[in-house]
C-alpha cells in the first residue's frame, strides 16, 4: 500500500465518530493489524503516565502472547522512549525481559499526539508499537504515516472539542448579556421609551438599562454606556457596570455621588488600560418633564425641542469612567415637553463608515431625527438602524451600535 492511499486509509478510519481517543486509536490498530496487504501481526498502544514518567500498556492486539494489564516501562529505563521522542519513529530490537518473553524480539514504534515535558524532556503522549514478520524501513515508513494521521485526527479533535465549548461558553454569555438587558420598549407616565443593542460581535460592550427608583416608582433612571474593549471582555464589563447600577438603584443614590462611585468601582475593578463612557438621566412624574443627567464621557445625546424645531446636544458633564478615580461630575438638566426627542446612542452608530471611510456622523443623525420626528420611539430607532446599516454596507470598520429613544406623548 503506498503512502499516501495509507495516510488516506487512516484519516478515513479515524474521522469517525468516537466517543474517546481510546477508542479511535484502538480501532485504527485493529484495522491495521486485520488488514493483509499491511503484513502486521500484532500491535499494541501505551500511553504516557507523567505522574511515574513512564508508559503503561493501553490496548494490545494481533497475535503476541499478552501483557499483563496495567505494565508499565519507566522512560529512565528504556532509552528507545528517548530516541521516539526525537526520530518519531524508529525500528529497534526489545531490550526489555518481560516483552521478549512474550515473543517480541524486533519492533517499529511510533510516537502519537502533543507531546508533554518529563524533566523538561518531550515524550510522546502515545506510543504506537507494530509486529511484523518483515522489520524493515518500509515498515517504519508505514508506521510514520499511520502516527501522522493519527495525531492529525486527534489535534482535529481537540480543536473541536475547543471549539464547541468555546461556542457554548460564548452562547452562555450572549444569553447572559441578553437577560440583563431590558425589554426594548417602556412606558413610564407621559413618556414612550424604546432601546435595542446591535452587538458588532456574538456579545458587545453597549448596554442599555431603565431602572426603577424607589418603592413609589415616582422615577426612572435611564443608562447607556460602552466599555472600550471588544468581544467577550469589553461584555463583561459592561454586564459589570449594569449590575453595579441595578444595585445603586435601591439605594435612591443621586446622580452626582452615584456617578463618583461607579467612576471609582471602574478605576479599581478592571486594568489601567480600560475604561468605559456612561450617560445616565432620570425622569420623574414632575409636569414640566425633568430631566436630570450626567454625562461622562458619552456621545452627547440628542434632544429635539419639538416647539422651537431645535436641536439641543447634552454634552459631557465629566470624563469617562475608570482612568481618574478622583473626578467629580455635574448635573445638568432638560425639560422635556409634548412631542420633544431625546435620543441616546452610541459611538458604533455615528462612528459607522462606509467603503469610502466616510463616517456616518452627528449632523447625519440630526437630520434624520429631524425627519422621523413624527414618529413613536419604537419606528425612530428602527429608522436610524436602517439608516446607519445603509450607509455601512460595505465599510470596513464595525461597532456595537446602541439606541435609546425617549419621546413625551401625553
Amino acid at each position: 500500500m503506498d503512502q499516501r492511499k495509507l495516510h488516506k486509509t487512516v484519516e478515513t478510519i479515524a474521522s469517525q465518530k468516537f466517543a474517546s481517543e481510546k477508542e479511535m486509536l484502538v480501532t485504527v490498530i485493529n484495522e491495521i493489524v486485520n488488514d493483509k496487504s499491511i503484513d502486521i501481526i500484532g500491535g499494541r498502544l501505551w500511553k504516557l503516565d507523567p505522574e511515574i514518567a513512564g508508559y503503561r500498556i493501553l490496548y494490545q492486539t494481533g497475535k503476541i502472547d499478552k501483557i499483563r494489564l496495567n505494565f508499565i516501562i519507566e522512560i529512565e529505563n528504556y532509552p528507545s522512549f528517548d530516541k521516539i521522542a526525537e526520530a518519531r519513529t524508529i525500528l529497534g530490537h526489545e531490550s526489555n525481559e518481560e516483552l521478549r518473553s512474550k515473543g517480541i524480539f524486533k519492533y517499529s514504534a511510533s510516537g502519537v499526539g502533543y507531546k508533554i515535558k518529563i524533566k523538561n524532556k518531550p515524550y510522546y503522549e502515545y506510543v504506537l508499537a507494530l509486529n511484523s514478520s518483515h522489520i524493515d524501513e518500509e515498515l517504519r515508513l508505514k508506521l510514520n504515516i499511520i502516527a501522522t494521521a493519527l495525531t492529525s485526527q486527534i489535534k482535529q479533535r481537540r480543536l473541536s472539542f475547543s471549539a464547541s465549548n468555546l461556542k457554548a461558553n460564548i452562547d452562555k454569555a450572549r444569553e447572559l448579556q441578553k437577560s440583563i438587558l431590558p425589554e426594548h420598549e417602556y412606558r413610564f407616565h407621559h413618556f414612550d421609551i424604546y432601546g435595542v443593542t446591535v452587538p458588532a460581535d456574538i456579545v458587545g460592550g453597549d448596554f442599555f438599562d431603565y431602572l426603577e427608583i424607589g418603592d413609589d416608582k415616582e422615577r426612572i433612571g435611564i443608562a447607556l454606556g460602552d466599555a472600550a474593549s471588544k468581544g467577550v471582555a469589553a461584555a463583561a464589563e459592561a454586564m459589570y457596570i449594569s449590575g453595579a447600577l441595578r444595585m445603586a438603584s435601591n439605594f435612591e443614590i443621586k446622580i452626582s455621588p452615584l456617578m463618583k462611585r461607579m467612576n471609582k468601582l471602574v478605576n479599581k475593578i478592571f486594568e489601567d488600560d480600560k475604561f468605559a463612557s456612561l450617560f445616565y438621566g432620570e425622569l420623574s412624574t414632575d409636569r414640566k418633564g425633568l430631566f436630570l443627567y450626567a454625562n461622562a464621557g458619552h456621545n452627547p445625546p440628542i434632544f429635539y425641542n419639538s416647539q422651537k424645531n431645535k436641536i439641543e446636544l447634552l454634552q459631557p458633564t465629566g470624563p469617562v469612567l475608570g482612568p481618574s478615580p478622583e473626578a467629580s461630575y455635574f448635573i445638568e438638566s432638560i425639560n422635556i415637553q409634548l412631542n420633544d426627542i431625546l435620543v441616546i446612542y452610541s459611538d458604533g452608530v455615528v462612528e459607522a463608515s462606509n467603503n469610502k471611510e466616510v463616517f456616518y456622523e452627528e449632523n447625519r443623525l440630526v437630520n434624520l431625527i429631524k425627519k422621523v420626528k413624527d414618529k413613536n420611539p419604537k419606528e425612530i430607532v428602527y429608522a436610524i438602524l436602517d439608516d446607519v446599516i445603509k450607509f455601512a454596507k460595505n465599510g470596513v470598520y464595525t461597532d456595537d451600535k446602541t439606541l435609546v429613544v425617549i419621546k413625551r406623548t401625553s
